[in-house]
């Protein structure tokens, strides 16, 4: 009886014949294409919808951080912020600009949103570091030199300003830099003041753009000078104080050279 033959015995070594895979017929390169594109259009009208259609992030509530002085309805009321209007949609360099035009009182405000409901605004007021009498009032100055608001009475610790040319250089002063620039210088010297005198400041005279002076409480005075070199005057106004706890006069126009007296 005879054997396999070599194609039978072939055959037996690599098994059944594997089945062939059925290729699926793939879609053209462009129609994958608008496929994806119609995704993606549906897709991004959907997040308009939500963000400026639906109910779902619309502006509910407006939050108030950081007043002093002012209440957190006052500055509420002067954003004006559209509550029911989708949130995505708010303003919020327009709010900002409201209410620096509404109140001064407000010298920097953060508007941020809050989601998915709520707008917050942090607020930083100014703050008075001279008051101007005028009518019985006084008028506030903070420390850029921005008359921000009057007031019916005076804030603690707040030096007032008086600006009173003498005859000699006071008026040529006055007509050379201005009264705004002679504000400014005494604002600037009421920033360099240290913490300690700064409280004890009654009055802050100007006579001139090199005359001005300090009136401290307990019938102290201090002639300051002009309005430069204001760090290394306070330092060595400190130090007249320490080394003459007792003197009623001192005098740092030139640094360099502070003298005290009368104690």
């Amino acid at each position: 009886m005879a054997g396999p033959t070599t194609a039978e015995r072939q055959q037996k070594k690599s098994g059944p014949p594997r089945p062939q895979r059925v290729r699926r017929p793939r879609l053209p390169r462009s129609r994958t294409l608008i496929v994806a594109l119609v995704i993606a259009v549906l897709l991004t009208g959907a997040g308009v919808w939500v963000l400026y259609g639906s109910q779902w992030l619309r502006l509910e509530r407006v939050t108030v951080s950081g007043t002093r002085v002012l209440t957190r309805e006052e500055v509420r009321e002067a954003a004006r912020a559209p509550v029911g209007a989708p949130l995505i949609s708010v303003d919020t360099d327009a709010l900002e600009d409201r209410l620096r035009s509404k109140l001064p009182r407000i010298d920097s405000v953060d508007v941020v949103r809050s989601w998915p409901h709520g707008i917050g605004l942090k607020v930083t007021e100014r703050k008075p570091v001279l008051l101007i009498e005028k009518g019985g009032k006084f008028v506030e100055v903070d420390a850029k030199g921005v008359r921000f608001d009057t007031v019916g009475r005076a804030p603690k610790g707040v030096p007032h300003l008086e600006l009173t040319p003498d005859h000699e250089h006071g008026a040529a002063s006055l007509r050379r830099f201005g009264p705004d620039r002679l504000l400014r210088e005494a604002v600037r010297v009421a920033g360099d003041l240290p913490e300690a005198v700064a409280r004890d400041t009654r009055n802050i005279k100007v006579r001139s753009y090199d005359s001005i002076s300090l009136e401290l409480r307990g019938g102290r005075d201090v002639a300051w000078g002009s309005g430069e070199k204001g760090d290394a005057k306070a330092s060595a106004l400190l130090a007249l104080m320490k080394t003459t706890p007792k003197a009623r006069h001192f005098d740092v126009s030139v640094p360099t050279a502070p003298a005290s007296s009368g104690s």
